[in-house]
Order: structure tokens, then sequence, then C-alpha cells
């Protein structure tokens, strides 16, 4: 096999070889002046953004737009969309980590554009940025820095919830350069900006500005390693110096021996520097040492982590430090465990027996060449590269008799991941350490967001990832851009994703609605399976009605009374109570929600839906609770006067509960006035708990007065009399009652209680009366009163041999004898 110079393009800076490698040819349109334009790239090969430089004089082309836009391009030239830009002078703009575009305008406006496709977040710098204007910007992954035209530095320091703060005070004078230290590599972790000021530099934060104390500025331009530990300066003569961060240490100086300043300059990793003229390319290593490359013409440099891409009309090439794997296996001369390996392919396709004497020579340290091996076809982007370097890797691995090829098997895997998505038409160039940062979940995004669905799908099977936020997506642009009927785009789509699992129907309903597409939203929403995201899409859409039936086919009491709540703020009471009430189990809700926390509200859904009952017991309630009997009188009122009308026929009697429940009250407020003993308070107290306290007490009239305005039953005044006479041990009262010849509850109640409250001789008294019980209940009462004779005369009247037997046993004295007497005239003579 006829291999290519691994080695073709590599340039040996210092002690470090970097090579440029050519990604793409033949890139972009003929039609398209790259040098008109500035470029940014997005990081891990990501999307370039081009737009127009309105410094240049462009030539007029037939049927060309005159309106600004900023073009989103592959690496390999490939159009992905046009962005229209309306917000005047572009004054930043960069990627964030995660492919947002962000554009920062000179007013202090900025977008955040998401999905390459014109979907953009408006937001506003603030701080009197719309007034005084925006000088320049400086972005990090996260966020960014705005030089206003008064030197006053604005710092955004996420792209996710932007809050933008002023950095401390800028010194007074023209700013020649200036750049930033994210928040990850300061120790104040917060973003620091290093501004060239007269002959110095400054270091700002949010707190203070910090004068580093150089003499030899004015510096032209400052670039800080992406490690952060490390800052270029370009000096006025045209020097370059690579000093530490904190601006201690010089390590290098260079001098590029131009008469122009350089557009810019960026970094190539942590270990070197890249100056860019328009056509002209300067790679200063470490020690001061450089590498030149001349184009025909202009060339855009777009740093990423491991490396900077070189953009030209004609090509896009890539300029790295060589990996050290790719060194030991290809570096000229190289004696290494691997070359050797990597040769002995050659030697074995050759059937050369050296191969095997190769193999002999380093089986030491074979597992190390054969993991070298597999590394370097990694970094290797041409195939029959990489194919030679896993055959070696195979070839060695194969000699061992103890190798995981776990390590050999995701390299195999890996490498169809890169190499497809390098393909011209993708025009996604991915470098080994790139796709280790990356991670494939965030490449299958960047292809989603590319549109390339089916690449995408292919990859996810392959690296056994999900399939559905492909489809979503999809479908999505699906909904969005089909103009066909409503009911044939939802057909496609639904059939589409038939048997598909975890699709969200409602983030495609929504794109739908964005799209103004409402009835094709509502549809798409019936399929989606989950409640509680049907819902609140169907709420923004304004479909209330169909939201709440939703909720309530889901069973979710919060997804309910989320919808009545939102419901509740945005339309009229009646209009509310309208549907609530049609719908039971919503009603229900309400009214055990209302009842805790709103009662006006419970108040006015009584009222609407007619149910004074339900009203009045509200206003009962709030009687219970108020402090002054008059408050409570007043309640009392309003809720007769609110069953006035009412055709419900309860409503009469609790029209009657609610008036007697008002004289009682002012019975109850006199009792308190005039009864002046330490009994407490007769307010609140039901009418039987103030007749039983007013006996007790002593003021039986006053209790009979109650009983007679009240209709109470005589059963229960006497039940009530006699408890509170016993609990005031009234026994005087009660032996006067117990002269009545009839009693409505009957006697034993008497014995009962007084026998309970331990007056044996009183409760004796009430024995003769119980006629209706049978003799030996008789009996037991009189034993329990320890009249004992007295039970046996009982006994001996019902002639119960027996029980006079039993008597016996429990008898002394003189009762012994009686009942001995009993016994004897019971018992029959011979």
């Amino acid at each position: 096999m006829t291999l290519a110079n691994p080695r073709v393009g590599w340039e040996k800076i210092g002690t470090e070889f970097y090579r440029k490698t050519t990604l793409y040819a033949s890139t972009f349109d003929s039609d398209l002046d790259l040098e008109n334009y500035h470029c940014v790239g997005a990081p891990f090969s990501g999307a370039l953004a081009l737009w127009r430089d309105t410094n240049k004089v462009t030539r007029y082309r037939t049927g060309a737009s005159n309106k600004t836009s900023i073009d989103i391009y592959s690496c390999s030239g490939k159009l992905i969309s046009k962005l229209n830009w309306e917000k005047g002078s572009i004054q930043g703009l960069d990627w964030s980590e995660d492919e947002r575009l962000l554009v920062v305008a000179e007013d202090g406006t900025f977008h955040v554009y998401f999905g390459l496709h014109g979907d953009f977040h408006p937001y506003s710098l603030g701080h009197g940025a719309e007034d005084i204007g925006v000088s320049s910007v400086r972005f990090w992954s996260h966020g960014f820095v705005a030089l206003l035209k008064n030197n006053a530095l604005v710092a955004v320091n996420s792209f996710d919830e932007p809050r933008p703060r002023l950095l401390a005070g800028a010194p007074e004078g023209e700013v020649h350069a200036w750049n930033l230290i994210p928040p990850a590599h300061t120790l104040s972790r917060s973003v620091e900006a290093l501004l060239a000021v007269g002959a110095s530099v400054y270091v700002l934060d949010v707190n203070e500005a910090e004068d580093r104390g150089l003499t030899d500025g004015p510096f032209k331009h400052i670039s800080v390693s992406p490690n952060g530990r490390f800052a270029a300066l370009f000096t006025e003569d045209g020097k370059v110096w690579v000093v530490g961060s904190d601006f201690q240490n010089k390590y290098s100086e260079y001098d590029s021996k131009a008469k122009t300043t350089p557009n810019q300059i960026y970094w190539c990793g942590n270990d070197s520097v890249v100056l860019a003229w328009e056509d002209e390319i300067h790679m200063v290593g470490p020690n001061g040492v450089a590498a030149k490359y001349y184009y025909d013409d202009i060339v855009h440099v777009v740093p990423d982590v491991d490396g900077v891409r070189l953009i030209t009309s004609e090509s896009c090439e890539f300029l790295q430090k060589v990996p050290d794997e790719c060194e030991d296996v290809f570096k000229m001369g190289s004696n290494s465990p691997s070359s050797i390996l990597f040769d002995s392919i050659d030697l074995l396709e050759k059937k050369s027996p050296k191969a095997d004497e190769n193999i002999q020579r380093i089986k030491a340290s074979l597992p190390e060449a054969v993991e070298t091996c597999i590394r370097a076809a990694g970094h290797e982007s041409d195939h029959a590269l990489q194919k030679q370097l896993l055959r070696a890797a195979s070839f060695g691995k194969s000699v061992l008799d103890l190798y995981s090829s776990d390590e050999f098997v995701e390299m195999c895997e890996t490498l169809r991941v890169l190499n497809a998505v390098r393909d011209h038409q993708i025009g996604f160039p991915l470098t080994l350490a790139q796709y280790s940062q990356l991670r494939p979940d965030r490449l299958i995004t960047r292809l989603i967001h590319r549109r390339e669905y089916l690449l995408a799908i292919k990859l996810s099977e392959f690296l056994r990832l999900p399939l559905n936020k492909i489809y979503v997506h999809w479908a999505s642009q699906k909904v969005k851009a089909s103009g066909g009927n409503d009911e044939n785009v939802r057909d496609v789509v639904v059939d589409r994703l038939k048997g598909k699992h975890g699709i969200s129907f409602e983030v495609i309903a929504r794109a739908a609605y964005e799209e103004g597409r409402g009835n094709l939203a509502t549809s798409l929403l019936n399929h989606e399976p989950r409640a509680g995201k049907q819902v609140p899409l169907l709420l923004s859409m304004e479909e209330d009605e169909v939201a709440l039936d939703k909720a309530i086919e889901s069973g979710d009491s919060d997804l309910i009374m989320f919808v009545l709540l939102h419901l509740k703020q945005k339309m009229p009471l009646a209009t509310f109570f309208r549907i609530v009430n049609s719908k039971p189990q919503a009603a229900r809700l309400i009214e055990a929600s209302a009842h805790d926390q709103d009662k006006e509200l419970l108040k006015d859904m009584y009222y609407q839906d007619d149910r004074p009952i339900e009203g009045s017991d509200l206003l009962l309630e709030e009687a219970m609770e108020q402090p002054q009997v008059q408050a409570v009188i007043d309640k009392l009122k309003l809720a007769s006067r609110l069953l006035t009308d009412a055709k419900d026929p309860n409503a009469v009697m609790h029209t009657k509960g609610f008036a007697e429940a008002s004289v009682l009250l002012r019975m109850q407020e006199a009792f308190d006035r005039e009864i002046t003993d330490s009994s407490g308070s007769y307010i609140g107290l039901s009418v039987n708990e103030t007749m039983f306290r007013l006996v007790r007490s002593g003021y039986g009239k006053r209790a009979a007065k109650v009983q007679s305005e009240f209709k109470v039953p005589e059963k229960t005044w006497w039940w009530v009399r006699l408890r509170a006479l016993v609990a005031a041990r009234l026994w005087g009262d009660v032996e006067e009652i117990g002269k009545s010849r009839k009693s409505p509850i009957g006697w034993e109640p008497f014995y009962n209680e007084v026998l309970g409250a331990g007056n044996t001789r009183l409760a004796s008294s009430f024995i003769p009366k119980c006629t209706n019980l049978k003799p030996q209940e008789r009996i037991e009462m009189w034993v329990k009163c320890g009249l004992v004779n007295k039970a046996g005369e009982e006994a001996l009247k019902a002639k119960d041999m027996n029980t006079l037997e039993q008597l016996r046993d429990k008898a002394t004295g003189p009762q012994l004898a009686e009942i001995e007497r009993m016994i004897t005239q019971l018992r029959p003579r011979r």
C-alpha cells in the first residue's frame, strides 16, 4: 500500500514540531469576497460566522441583497443559513462553547442565537450603553465583556441568564488593546480585563483596577493563553513578548520585523502564538523561534482548543502542534517501539522475516507501542494512515499473550464517527482532542442544528444514544417549514413518529404554535401522553377549557389547581364560575381550596351557583370567629337575609336556627352581665350547656326560662336539670323533684345519677318509684345501695329462694338474721 508522507506539512519550531493539514479544498463560492468579511468560528471545529466589514468598499453585484446579514457556513464552505441583522453596527461577534452565536451591537443590545437558523433571545447591556455606545467586545466560553466608548467595562457572566454588571473604573486614556482572563483561571473566580493604556497594562475586576507597572508600551495587542497562565503582548516596534498572566516574568521574545501591526494575535494551544496579517501568518513557538506561512489571498485565523483553523477562499487548513503519539511514530529517524511496529506492517506485507525480528526486538515495550499506534490513528485525518496504524496495532496485539482490545475497539468506533462528520458535505473536521472534550451527545446536537438528521440518527444508533431529540427537532422544523394543510402536516409527523420512544409532542406543538399554526398545535397535543406537558402549552395558546379538561382527565389534583388558578387570574369571576360549575371535580377542588384560603371567593361561587344554604353556612362559620356578640349577631342576620328568597325547603330550618342563635346570644350576654360567679362566660354555649350551667349555679328559674324560650323538650330539660343538680350536689333540690308523682324520663336515671355521685341514701329513695322494673333488677339496685334486707323483701315478694340464699352470703349482723327469717318463712313446712 502506497501511503502519503505523514510528515507533509510538518515544521520544526525550536524543539517542537508543528503541522499544517489541509482539511478541505475548494471551500467557498468564488463570488464570495472573503477579504471583505470578518470571520469567527465556533469551538470544536464548529460553524463559521461571516459578516461584512463595513470599513471596506465592496464590489456591487447584480441581484445581490443590500440587507445586512450574518452568514453561517460549515468549515467546508457549505452555507448553513443566513441571519438577518437590523440592529446597526456589529461591535462584537463570537460563539459560545455550545455553538450559540453572540452578537453585540453598538447601541448595547445583544442577541443570543441558538440552533444556527435565526432563533434568538434579545438582551440589553444597560448601564448607559445605549447612549454611550459600545466600542469593542471580548468573549470567553460562557460570557463576554463590552468596552464602552467612555472606557467603562460591562461584564456578562452567563448567556442563559445575562445580568450585566460594571467592572471597576478604567484609567483615563486611549485603550490601545485589551483582552480577558476568564473566571476559571483567576483567583477571584470572576473575569479580569487586561487593558493596555499608555505604556502599561492594567488589570481590572469587579472591585479594583491595578497597574502592572510596565514601561515598554504602548502594546498593540494582548492575547491570553487558553489555560490563562500566559499573555502575549505585541509592542509598537513589532516585537512579541510572552509573559506570565501576572506580568511578573517574561518567558520569550520574538521580533517580527514587520512594518505593520498584525490584524490579530491568537494562541495555538498553550505553547505557541500566531500572528495574523491579511496574507501572512507567523507561528511563534517557545524561545522566540517562528515559522512563517504566506498566502495569495486573505487568511482568517480561527482559534480552537488544540490549534487554529486557517480559512481562505480556496481551503480550510488546521495548524497545530504535532501530537506526541504521531511524533513518536513518524519522526524522521525515530527508533521508538511504536515506529518500529509501524514499519513492521510494510515488512509484513512484503512477507519479510524482518517483521518478526522487529517484533522480538520491541517485545518488552510492545503493549506501549500498540497503545501509541492506536492513539496516533485517532490524531490522523488521512484514512489510509488511520488504517495502517490500526493494522500495526492489531499486528502487535496479536503477538501479545494477554492484551485487552477495549481501547482498540473504542478507537475504531471513534474514527468511524470522526470520519463521518469530517465528510465534505458535513464540514465538521473534529480532531480527537476536540471530540474528547465535546462528547458524543453534544456532537449529535450540533448535527441536529445543521439539520443533518440522517447522519445524526445513524451515529446515535451506532453510539447507542437516544433518538428522541432528533425526531422531535425534525418534526418541529417540519411544522415550521411546511406550508400545506394542517391535517396533512399532522398526519405526516404522527405517522413518522409512530412507535418512537420518548417523543415529546409538546415541543413539536409549541413550534407549530410559535409559527402561528394554532389548530395544528392543538391537534398535535392530542398525541402527547403527559398531561403535565399538554396543559401549560394549551394555556399559553388560550385553549383554557381544553386545558382544564386535559387536567381533569389526568386525575392530577395539583395540575387541575394550576389550571384553575390560571383561569381565575385571567377571567371575569362570572365566566370563571360558569366554567368551574360545569365540571364537578374542578368545583370540588375550588371549594376545598377556597374554604381554607379564600372564603370570599367561595361566597361568590355559592352566589353565582345559587346555593344560598352553603353561603349562609359560610357566614355562620365567620360568625363563630367574631370576638364581639354584636358582630356575631350581625353575621347571623346576613346569613338569614341570604336565605330570604331561597327555594330550598331546608332554608326555613336554617333561618329559624339563625334566629334562635341570635336570641340565645342575647340571653347569654345578659347572663354574663348579671351572674358574677366563677362559673365562666355563657357566650358560645349551646342551649343545653347554658341550662346546665344555670342550674348548677343555682339559677333554676333562669334555666327554666331558657327551656321555655327554646321549647326544649321535657325529657331533655329533666335530664339536663338532673345532671346539673347532681354535679352541684344540690341533694335537697333532687329530693324536691323526687316528690313529683311522675317523671318524663322515669326514675331509674335519678337512681343511677345519684348513686354515681355516691349518695346511696338518696338513691335508694327512688327504687320504690321504679315500678316498671323486674324484681331481679330492683334487688340489684337495693344491693348496690347496701340495703340487703330491702333486697330480701323484694325476693320474698317474688318468692325467689335462690336469690334469698345468695343474699344470705352478702348479709352480716342483723341483716343476716332478717334474711334467715325470710328464707325460713319461704321454705315449705313439713
